[in-house]
């Protein structure tokens, strides 16, 4: 199992992308961090985690909150001593064109998408670079290389989070902590509930293996880029979208 023994936080881990990522890691013998916004929702990912055998422990935090942050980290050294990964993966979408798009609207996807990395990547950048090691995976997104429709806040983000990822893996990469960075294309989670079956067709046409993406896939990308077979990765972006043409 390549994540035997290591701790890693996941943030927006409770469905989706981030569900399917805890579960792979703890099947890789990883010790996990559940991190999301509803109690309930992250005790149910802790025991089906649990259920499989893996160990967890459930942190109840919003990524715009810096000092609920500051708090699961605090508790994650506490229960195993250290930390060894961080996925960024929260993120959420406020879509609109630019024409109709809100101040509301951008800066609540501001503030989650871009700036909770922000804050919870500056939260465990100590401890790792203490520690000598980490491997810090930031979720962007094919938007984010190439824009999208009605996703000028979204596309914003994940732009950012690259240069984030760009940034960072030059900081920290001498003090032996990897950043890099997964663009997921569409993928079948909880966030194409309300699209409209006509609109997901779309979306399958642009990929030429004819078909979304499952989280799993995802989960499995993160998975390399924590261990130790991405050992030589540092400032990578890696495109998972089945070859998207947007």
């Amino acid at each position: 199992m390549r994540l035997t023994d290591k701790v890693a936080i996941i943030t927006g881990s409770a469905q989706g992308i981030g569900l399917a990522t805890a579960l792979r890691f703890a099947a890789e013998g990883a010790r996990v961090v559940v991190s999301d916004i509803g109690q309930q929702r992250v005790d149910q990912a802790v025991a089906a985690i649990v259920a499989q055998g893996g160990q967890a422990i459930g942190a109840v935090v919003d990524v715009t909150d810096r000092l609920a942050i500051d708090a699961m980290v605090a508790k994650v050294k506490t229960t195993w001593g250290r930390i060894d990964v961080l996925i960024n993966n929260a993120g959420i979408t406020k879509d609109a064109r630019l024409a109709k798009m809100s101040s509301a609207q951008f800066d609540a996807v501001i503030a989650v998408n871009l700036k909770g990395v922000f804050e919870c990547t500056q939260a465990v950048a100590e401890t790792m670079t203490a520690q000598g090691s980490g491997s810090i995976v930031n979720a962007s997104s094919v938007v984010g290389l190439y824009g999208n429709f009605g996703q000028t806040n979204y596309a914003a983000t994940k732009a950012g989070v690259i240069g984030f990822t760009k940034t960072w893996a030059r900081e920290l990469g001498p003090k032996g902590v990897r950043v890099n960075a997964v663009c997921p294309g569409f993928v079948l989670t909880p966030i194409l509930d309300t699209v409209p079956d006509a609109v997901k067709q779309k979306m399958i046409e642009k990929v030429p293996l004819g078909r979304l993406g499952r989280p799993e896939e995802i989960a499995a990308v993160y998975a390399f880029l924590a261990s130790d077979d991405s050992s030589y990765m540092n400032g990578a972006v890696l495109e998972v979208s089945g070859g998207i043409q947007l």
